[in-house]
């Protein structure tokens, strides 16, 4: 919808461009802050929002309005975005639209990112397919710049995968999900559980969605008994976490929900988790048959020292944060806290 000035009593162009802007800036800060208000009562104290595969004009505009900022009673902290894509491998995108994905082109290091995303202020951490010419470059100047790089939605062969550790890599997105499967002539990125190509003092961490769907509970045992330090529970939880089964527009695609299943809508192609981070603790607990501080250090320590930040978040360590949660002796929630505040009691 467009104005011209006719009278003075009319709205020119401008205005009502800037009038769609700060509608738009309004209406992303107040999705944040309603997630970020309704996870504390899953014991989140701290999150990175995930923007995936979208067009440039979507990166521009989002990114600068989704700010680094500390937790609260208002909500829980945002720690920094996380971008997933659009620099994966098109075999293995998964719910991702494929007409939005990207190379990096010829240019080397992160101009071809910059140019899609616009900049990487209050980045926190970015998923690319390490196969992609040009990557290693890319994941170097990354990590340089104190941005995480993960590995996913990939064909990678273990090779390249090392490769991408040695340059600067720290998390693998997912495992198991949306790369090549386990091969015992070349285990792809799977083989960096237990790769003897880490440098020395360098770890390598995996996101695992414990929600008894994205992955077996034979795979889950497999992974954490391989590398127990480096697993981390994420929820992959899309917007259609607490929305009723059906149909429904997020992003660029239709979802289907179908009990505690998310997929693109007329596939089998399962789209996110609508899990609670809650939920999966219990379930890795259950799954894994380790201990309940191994499964919470699983959604806690171990996600903050993949960030750099366990000298804040992640422990209660003298000097740290004082987030924490109080649960009974089935690990079902009590109470979340931040800066040692009460913010949510059952």
């Amino acid at each position: 919808m467009r104005w011209k000035r006719r009278s003075g009593d009319e709205l020119v162009e401008e205005e009502v461009e800037e009038e769609v802007r700060g509608l738009r800036r309004r209406l992303l800060h107040a999705v944040v802050a309603f997630v970020a208000k309704n996870i504390m009562e899953h014991g989140v104290t701290s999150f990175c929002p995930t923007l995936v595969t979208s067009p440039p004009s979507v990166y521009h505009k989002v990114l600068p309005e989704v700010k680094v900022q500390s937790g609260g009673v208002h909500g829980a902290g945002v720690l920094g975005v996380h971008l997933e894509g659009p620099f994966i491998s098109l075999e293995k995108k998964g719910a991702h639209p494929e007409q939005f994905l990207r190379t990096f082109g010829g240019s080397g290091g992160v101009n071809p990112l910059l140019e899609v995303y616009g900049g990487l202020d209050n980045v926190s951490m970015v998923t690319l397919a390490p196969e992609l010419a040009g990557s290693q470059s890319v994941v170097e100047e990354l990590s340089q710049r104190g941005v995480t790089v993960s590995l996913g939605h990939s064909v990678a062969n273990l090779s390249q995968a090392e490769e991408a550790v040695q340059q600067g890599a720290s998390f693998i997105t997912h495992l198991f999900n949306a790369m090549l499967p386990f091969h015992h002539r070349d285990p792809g990125i799977v083989g960096l559980l237990t790769s003897d190509r880490i440098p020395a003092g360098r770890s390598v961490f995996y996101g695992m969605i414990a929600d008894g769907i994205h992955t077996n509970p034979a795979a889950l045992r497999i992974a954490h008994r391989a590398h127990p330090a480096g697993l981390v529970l994420v929820t992959d939880a899309i917007m259609a976490m607490g929305l009723p089964p059906g149909r429904h527009t997020l992003g660029q695609q239709v979802i289907e929900i179908q009990g505690l299943h998310a997929y693109v809508a007329g596939t089998t192609t399962l789209s996110g988790s609508i899990a609670t981070m809650d939920m999966c603790v219990r379930h890795f607990q259950q799954a894994s048959g380790c201990s309940v501080p191994e499964a919470l250090e699983a959604a806690s320590l171990h996600p903050a020292q993949l960030l750099g930040i366990s000298h804040q978040k992640g422990s209660l360590e003298y000097g740290c944060d004082a987030d924490l949660v109080l649960m009974d002796d089935q690990m079902v929630l009590e109470a979340t806290y931040i800066s040692g505040v009460e913010v949510w009691r059952k």
